[in-house]
């Protein structure tokens, strides 16, 4: 089995630093949140970031969907450190500067385009009891610039390294242009390609970016909400998962060496992948439903077990494999982090 070598996955996308913390039902309700809930802060929650800072038991992770994702797939995969790249745009700031250190204790190779107008983006997991509300607040997140980071040469090459790149549907909010620039490359470099539909709303309101990357992508990541919404978008005309599927592999695509491969995840039902022209059900770890402290990071843990077998040059099988294994280490812990080692065979 190929090893893993530095810099071999490359993704990009929407740093943020999580802040989790014990919060009481007083605190919800002073800023209008729902026990279990994600919402992108408005104004009347800007208050909340700062107090909840001031909580005595604080926790910090560097966050994001594609940073969870590759953090996840270094973790799978242990050594070599600095299998995955990672670019996104931070603050010069506290909270930036302590992103870089979370990073670096994942062992991840972030290079972050650093900016002082706006400061790095934050999500705060208010926890009550077993809910969390996450309040994600983009800033800097949302600055990121193809010409001045991706473009540089320094950089550049850095991401021409990569065999495998991997990048979130929520990035096309921000940076199409770079999507599309990375795209191309592993396109034509007959390289493979990953995104993420991520959330319903990136199939209803970011279709045409979105389908401008398309004929890019080899593998096609989802759950059943966002593969309902997608099919609903392109007028699929069927809500049978599998027939979503199949019809998402045939879409038009550039690099006619490789087939798409879709997979969709379905939370504890059997996860739907394309094998060839069929639909294939691969079914999930048993767990006890009292062992389920918090799914919110399983569908990012999912792609990074997967990524970090792709990386490796392993089957499909083994792929969604280890997808299924980093998932369910994840939703029996708090947020998205995970034991020291994996105990993955």
């Amino acid at each position: 089995m190929p090893t893993a070598s530095e810099n071999t996955l490359f993704g990009m996308g929407n740093p943020l630093l999580d802040i989790s913390a014990v919060v009481d039902k007083d605190f919800l309700d002073k800023f209008g949140l729902k026990p279990n809930d994600q919402i992108l802060a408005e104004d009347k929650h800007k208050a909340l970031f700062d107090e909840i800072v001031k909580k005595s038991n604080v926790e910090y992770h560097a966050g994001g969907s594609t940073q969870n994702s590759v953090k996840i797939a270094q973790w799978m995969i242990q050594k070599p450190h600095k299998v995955a790249t990672f670019f996104g745009c931070i603050g010069s700031d506290h909270f930036g500067e302590i992103l870089k250190k979370k990073a670096e204790e994942a062992h991840v190779d972030a290079h972050y385009y650093e900016q002082n107008v706006v400061p790095t983006g934050t999500c705060a997991a208010c926890i009550t009891g077993d809910n969390r509300s996450l309040v994600a607040n983009l800033a800097a997140a949302n600055c990121y610039k193809k010409e001045k980071h991706l473009d540089l040469d320094s950089n550049w090459e850095l991401a021409k390294k990569a065999r495998v790149y991997y990048i979130a549907g929520f990035f096309l909010t921000v940076s199409p242009e770079s999507i599309l620039k990375v795209a191309k490359h592993a396109s034509d470099n007959n390289k493979i390609f990953c995104m993420n539909l991520s959330a319903p709303f990136i199939s209803q309101f970011f279709k045409q970016p979105l389908m401008e990357i398309m004929p890019y992508v080899d593998i096609l990541f989802g759950n059943e909400t966002e593969a309902a919404t997608f099919a609903k978008e392109l007028g699929f005309e069927t809500d049978d998962i599998g027939e979503i599927a199949k019809k998402t592999q045939t879409l038009p695509k550039a690099n006619t060496k490789r087939q798409r491969v879709v997979v969709f995840t379905q939370g504890k039902d059997d996860t739907v992948a394309t094998v060839g022209d069929r639909a294939t059900m691969f079914p999930v770890l048993d767990i006890d439903q009292n062992d389920i402290v918090d799914t919110n990071g399983a569908g990012d843990a999912f792609v990074g077990g997967f990524l970090s077998a792709l990386v490796q040059e392993q089957v499909l099988e083994e792929c969604i494999r280890a997808g299924h294994y980093a998932a369910n280490i994840i939703i029996r812990r708090v947020g998205c982090t995970f034991p020291e080692k994996p105990d993955f065979h």
